[in-house]
């Protein structure tokens, strides 16, 4: 009985990501708004009534899209976190000399993938996951296009699509978070008109993160989405031509709008004071 229920299992398993690989073609040929069962369904040389069994309507094979996409692009961003090498330069200037034994590690130290309490480049952190999110999204433009596009008329997304879509902001928050930790990250200004706002995000998400962060996170967000819609959906076509030199230098100033220190730097102004006019370290 186990061996049968597991052949079932394996078949419906097959079924579904044909139909999902189908699904993902039209999606390329013809957009999302055109999606359809019947034809995913005429292509695989299946009746309709057996794919409903698989996807009862057009809204649950795209919710399926939808999270599977959320969840590829999600882990190439995790991925890329987890196992680059961010341990920041030596510097030149102090090689000769030995650190003292009971020294206190430096300001923008936390453990990494070279040791504990190496210091840690965030900024080259916080630009592998953008760079990660950009070689997935050049990669699958259309599944780019059906999270980060148009809303696809008459489809409602679920609850169950927050968690896979919050996967890569989490990343870019993370990296953030292990620097404020650290003590090396620079409270960004925060108008008194924008207070109010921040404050009231800050308390909604608990992220562990000062109200200047994470408004500085909520406008990198959208900087970074629309830098990167613009290369997918065409806008920088027989316009830009140093693409990556371009996106290298805006997402970094995007990790410095939001505090993250340059490799081997400490924090600066507002994390011990203020910061008088502007973002430091823009």
């Amino acid at each position: 009985m186990t061996t049968i229920r597991g052949a079932r299992e394996r078949a419906r398993s097959e079924v579904t990501a044909a139909i999902k690989d189908e699904a993902r073609r039209q999606l390329a040929a013809e957009g999302a708004a055109r999606l359809s069962l019947r034809a995913v369904a005429r292509e695989l040389g299946m009746v309709s009534s057996a794919l409903y069994r698989y996807f009862p309507s057009r809204d649950d094979l795209l919710t399926a899209l939808i999270i599977d996409a959320y969840d590829a692009v999600g882990s190439a961003a995790e991925q890329a976190l987890a196992t680059g090498d961010f341990a920041a330069p030596a510097d030149p200037a102090s090689s000769d000399a030995a650190e003292p034994a009971d020294s206190a590690a430096p300001a923008d130290s936390v453990e990494s993938a070279a040791g504990p309490h190496e210091p840690v480049d965030h900024v080259g952190r916080w630009t592998a996951v953008c760079a990660a999110v950009r070689a997935w999204a050049l990669a699958h433009p259309h599944e780019y296009a059906l999270i980060y596009g148009s809303p696809v008329p008459g489809y409602s997304a679920p609850q169950l699509t927050v968690a896979p879509a919050s996967r890569v902001a989490l990343t870019l928050i993370s990296v953030a978070q292990d620097a404020h930790r650290a003590g090396g990250i620079t409270l960004p200004a925060l108008s008194d008109e924008l207070r109010p706002e921040a404050e009231r995000l800050t308390a909604r998400f608990d992220f562990g993160l000062p109200p200047e962060v994470v408004a500085a996170l909520v406008a990198s967000w959208a900087e970074f989405f629309g830098l990167l819609s613009f290369e997918v959906f065409g806008q920088f076509n027989d316009l830009v031509e140093a693409r990556d030199e371009l996106f290298a230098q805006a997402t970094r100033r995007l990790a410095h709008n939001v505090g993250l220190p340059e490799a081997g730097a400490r924090a600066t102004g507002r994390a011990a004071g203020t910061v008088p006019g502007g973002v430091a370290g823009s």
